[in-house]
């Protein structure tokens, strides 16, 4: 099959891959029940299904390779994508030309049977792998048992049944030891050998090395009658790498856990209750059967039933297919989806689930291919450092073979083991890891630890003013013009409830008691205006320009026009509040970053933010979104990493030009894929803290790289004199990681309580 359709690289990535595919009659015919059907599906519509299948078999780069080209295996595939730690697939497929059955079939029959659960489909990805337990549980009876054999050995016994029986036990450590190298070590053969058939010499080869070197020689010399060889400290090593190798497993997966951005992320949704009333609720209180409110360029956030208003739903954040779909009452609308098309009613079908829209957010439609310097340290450095242990352990075992024979097997294995830079790898995930996890708990939700990196590397500094330097609350707004009859307020609110801008936000609360009801028309400018239309009576509010008004020059306030069927009306005039501690942040700022101010309004509240902000600072007014997004290309351009601080919706193009991307967020359901990090508006404050810890956090990698370093000169010092025997060298090699990521977590946890020590 991979022959005649082009796929036969599979087997030069390797030789050895796939499984034998066993395929019973019968067995998925449940999914020719449409029922069960949509209970496995992600989403549906218009001829396309994604769906996402738990592949136990996924094991290398091979399964990688073939799954991901599944459209080539089978026609009507769109897209496949493997999620290589999770062992997933998520499956686009046309149902015009295949099916979800014909596509498992095809999966069963290449050898990666997807599991399917219809019993508990949300707990398949969450089994927990209990291999390393076995792994240990062999490892350890093996080791206790050689031991047990060995003590005639140790202590040279003459007794004549031990004489007797002394090839027998010899050979029952050999037996014994099979099991631990091929089991319970295989990982660290495999991995090796997949590394340099790869040509990369990963952390694992001088452990397999190690490994290997043990037992041939031990084989040798029981074979040869020469002694009972290194059973007990191959068994020793193997067990001790893998309590290690727990242990960090164990401490990953509880930081991982507790960083996990699903846990606090800040999404709301407007719901409205029996009497049409709007509150703000968290995403995880909505229940099935709650109304709720969704705006124009709002993330619908759960599976439901259009009520009122068209939608036009843009379903690109769930499939990458950038063409909206027209949607009307009565049809299902699936979550992820992003109306584009006014405001819409929709019937919750069932409580959110989290966990799937928050994924959305690192959807590999959105990553920005930016540079991971520290993870490309890191490889560089355990690169360098294997080749030079190396090529230490050749040298010392040459020169002891020349003066001490005996100890010459002991020195090249345990120069192997000592020095292993397992620390080396650990020191960047558990720190950028446990910042993470520290950032989330103080309300900065970062896309993954990739930012910290790039947060730290920033010099320039880049804000919006409205939304995000100010809030939404308003000190006062005032009307001037002629004024509005009932119709004309009912539509501007009806227009003004679609609309995510801060200011429209702010005029909507104002004009309370209106009717509310579907408008036949609506459209969003983004940077202009939004425009309503009901009855063939038509307003616009938004700037000057956009409502046809030739606005006087020099105004001294923040303001929005109204017009009505294409008649000037007048303007609602606004005084903005700036944020709590804004002049200390960009003091702050100041002394490390270049800072300057983007804003869409006009110059009227130049004078008051000259005043409220330290000096020289650049501020630029009537910015469109293009204009703010070629500003940064050019400071990019001339050598600048830049950080941008938008409120996600006019921004939107701003934070995905930057080196790093921030939404402020202030209790609303923008959901934007296009930044990296999402700060709670309450924090802005502390946003020079972060940035700080950013910066600290790196420095802890490069201490963690010392430590290691020094452990590993004096560990080569022992081991190349031969004073370290490679039993103890196993010891303290998971010893070596244990206190790298104790450190690295201790000291990120310092620095996070020095961001705001209050919070």
């Amino acid at each position: 099959m991979f022959q005649s359709n082009d796929l036969s690289y599979y087997y030069d990535l390797e030789e050895n891959a796939g499984t034998s595919p066993t395929i019973t009659k019968g067995k998925y015919d449940f999914l020719d029940n449409p029922e069960i059907l949509a209970s496995l599906l992600e989403f549906e519509d218009g001829g396309l299904q994604v769906i996402s299948f738990y592949i136990p078999s996924i094991h290398c780069s091979s399964c990688i390779w073939v799954l991901e080209n599944l459209k080539k295996l089978m026609a009507g595939v769109v897209e496949s994508q493997v999620d290589f730690p999770k062992k997933t697939i998520r499956v686009s497929i046309n149902t015009e030309i295949t099916s979800v059955k014909k596509l498992v079939y095809l999966l069963t029959k290449i050898g990666y049977e997807p599991y399917i659960s219809l019993e508990d489909l949300d707990a398949k990805e969450s089994k927990t792998d209990r291999t390393i337990l076995y792994k240990l549980g062999i490892a350890g009876f093996a080791f206790g048992n050689i031991m047990f054999l060995s003590f005639p050995e140790y202590f040279e016994v003459n007794e004549y049944w031990l004489e007797q029986y002394k090839v027998l036990f010899r050979w029952l450590m050999f037996s014994f030891s099979i099991p631990v190298v091929f089991y319970a070590g295989n990982e660290y053969l495999s991995s090796a050998y997949k590394g340099l058939r790869s040509g990369i010499l990963n952390i694992d080869v001088p452990i397999a090395l190690g490994i290997l070197v043990i037992f041939l020689r031990s084989t040798y010399d029981i074979a040869t009658d020469q002694g009972s060889g290194f059973f007990d400290s191959l068994a020793g090593l193997v067990f001790f790498l893998l309590i290690g190798r727990y242990f960090q497993q164990k401490t990953y997966s509880f930081l991982s856990f507790e960083r996990d951005y699903k846990s606090y992320f800040p999404i709301a949704v407007t719901r409205l209750d029996s009497k049409g009333r709007e509150e703000n609720v968290q995403v995880y209180d909505i229940k099935a059967g709650d109304y709720l409110l969704i705006r124009n360029e709002e993330l619908i956030p759960v599976d439901g039933v259009l009520q009122k208003g068209d939608g036009l739903i843009d379903y690109s954040f769930v499939t990458g297919e950038s063409q909206p779909i027209v949607k009307k009452a009565g049809e299902k609308l699936y979550a992820g989806g992003r109306q584009c098309h006014g405001a819409l009613e929709v019937e919750a079908l069932k409580s959110v689930s989290q966990s799937y829209l928050t994924q959305l957010w690192s959807n590999a439609i959105f990553k920005k291919n930016k540079k991971l310097q520290f993870q490309t340290l890191t490889d560089s450095i355990g690169k360098r450092f294997t080749i030079a242990v190396l090529t230490i352990a050749v040298l010392a075992t040459s020169y002891w073979l020349f003066i001490d024979s005996s100890r010459a097997l002991n020195v090249f294995t345990a120069v192997l083991i000592i020095a292993c830079p397992c620390a080396i790898a650990l020191a960047a995930p558990f720190t950028l890891g446990n910042m993470l996890r520290i950032f989330g708990k103080k309300k900065f939700f970062l896309k993954d630890s990739s930012v910290i990196e790039q947060l730290a590397q920033v010099n320039t500094a880049i804000f919006d003013k409205t939304g995000t330097i100010t809030s939404t609350g308003i000190d006062s707004i005032s009307y001037n013009g002629l004024q509005l009859n009932k119709e004309e307020e009912s539509l501007i609110k009806n227009t003004l409830r679609a609309t995510n801008h801060p200011l429209g936000r702010s005029l909507y609360v104002l004009l309370k008691g209106q009717n509310i009801y579907t408008l036949d028309e609506y459209e969003e400018h983004v940077g202009k205006g939004v425009k309503g239309e009901k009855d063939g009576r038509v307003v616009k509010i938004g700037s000057a320009d956009f409502v046809g008004f030739k606005e006087e020059k020099n105004l001294i306030n923040t303001t929005v026009h109204i017009s009505a069927n294409n008649d000037y009306k007048g303007c609602f005039v606004f005084s903005n509040t700036y944020r709590d501690g804004l002049s200390d942040l960009f003091r702050a700022l100041q002394k490390s970053l270049d800072i300057a101010i983007l804003s869409g309004d006009n110059a009227s509240e130049k004078s008051r933010l000259q005043k409220l902000l330290p000096k020289l600072i650049p501020l630029y007014f009537n910015q469109k979104p293009a204009d703010k997004l070629n500003f940064i290309k050019e400071l990019q351009e001339n050598g600048k990493n830049v950080l941008m601080v938008g409120d996600g919706l006019n921004d939107a193009g701003a934070l995905a030009q930057s080196n790093v991307g921030i939404a402020i967020s202030e209790n609303t359901n923008v959901f934007s894929p296009a930044c990296d990090g999402i700060l709670d508006a309450s924090r802005l404050k502390d946003l020079h803290g972060f940035i700080s810890a950013s910066r600290k956090a790196i420095q802890i990698i490069k201490m963690c790289f010392v430590f290691s370093l020094l452990y590993n000169v004096v560990g080569l010092y022992f081991a190349v004199t031969g004073q370290l025997e490679p039993v103890i060298a196993a010891i303290l090699m998971p010893l070596s990681s244990i206190s790298i990521v104790s450190f690295a977590t201790l000291a990120s946890n310092r620095i996070g309580k020095r961001i705001n020590p209050k919070n």
